[in-house]
């Protein structure tokens, strides 16, 4: 039985950013140094963060949420990769083990980021994973299971850019969001609604995975063909049921991009901010340069930049890297 999923209020995201205040980078917003862009684009370089990504964020305020009974045997997830780190950068900081669950098909730059932190990994089948994440159980595993998407606590943590973007740029007319599990889609907009009801929050997708702009189309959610490609931060193979309502309610829709906007994106993002963003995070960047977002003023959240090595080369060779 999964945890009834609520909007977060707002007072339960500025409790959450105090919690968090600690260990969370305030990072201002950077504007995009592209001169003919379609719009004026600002940057939420979440990548800039200790692990490389905002899930730090929620982790943090749901272990910090947690009894001393509840972390006695540590904490468990299941995430290909940045959840992973999150929850294993703040078990590392507040002293209680923990174990990652990932898909057979992990990238290894996030794999090695993990057992740095200290983390025991637990590699199964991709299918097998993701039953995991529709359940979330993990059978053999012990310790408290952290959900990397359906958990209001993790979802309240996230919500905490929301506000700090309305802080930099009060007159933002829409942000961008990249669309995984909509932890953070939601969390965002949760915050923003609450202040901003007039702001635009939009998911951002890829082609080969987006199984929120199809589950849109049909007005439930639908599971998707998924095709593994090197964005591999976000695109499941459906859209979470404990998730889509919340998505259906708080964000203003879906803009999908193609595996080529996104490399074009990760160049432009390295040529002329010299930022590292992985797929993910240039996903809502390759959306505004595209010029699918309304309004004049757009806020990209940049999730995360821990991309591979040797993918990231390729693409800035101008290559379209393979999957993993």
């Amino acid at each position: 039985m999964t945890r009834a999923l609520e909007i977060p209020r707002l007072e339960e995201i500025r409790a959450a950013r105090a919690r968090i205040a600690s260990s969370v980078l305030r990072i201002p917003l950077v504007r995009l140094n592209v001169e003919e862009a379609p719009a004026e684009i600002h940057l939420k370089l979440e990548n800039l963060q200790p692990i490389g990504s905002f899930k730090l964020r929620g982790a943090g305020n749901a272990m910090r949420l947690r009894s001393c009974e509840e972390l006695r045997d540590g904490v468990v997830t299941a995430s290909a990769g940045n959840m992973a780190q999150g929850v294993a950068w703040n078990a590392r900081e507040m002293g209680v083990p923990c174990s990652v669950v990932v898909p057979d098909r992990a990238p290894q730059a996030k794999l090695d980021a993990i057992e740095r932190l200290g983390a025991t990994i637990i590699k199964i089948p991709f299918e097998e994973w993701w039953q995991v994440i529709l359940t979330h159980r993990c059978a053999g595993t012990k310790g408290l299971f952290i959900h990397p998407v359906s958990d209001p606590d993790v979802i309240a943590g996230n919500g905490t850019i929301g506000i700090e973007i309305l802080e930099d740029l009060p007159d933002v007319d829409t942000i961008l969001v990249p669309y995984g599990g909509g932890g953070l889609s939601v969390g965002i907009a949760a915050s923003v609604r609450a202040l901003a009801p007039d702001v635009k929050v939009f998911a951002c997708e890829v082609e080969t995975a987006a199984p929120f702009r199809a589950s849109l189309d049909a007005g439930a959610p639908r599971a998707i063909e998924h095709t593994p490609s090197f964005v591999d931060g976000i695109g499941g193979r459906s859209v979470l049921e404990e998730m889509w309502p919340l998505a259906r309610r708080l964000l203003d829709g879906s803009h999908v991009v193609t595996l080529r906007e996104v490399a074009q994106a990760i160049r432009l993002l390295a040529a002329r901010n010299r930022v590292i963003a992985e797929g993910a995070g240039a996903t809502p960047v390759a959306a505004a340069l595209s010029g699918k977002a309304p309004g004049r003023k757009v806020v990209c959240v940049v999730s995360g930049g821990n991309i591979n090595p040797h993918a990231l080369a390729q693409i800035l060779m101008g290559e379209l890297p393979p999957a993993g």
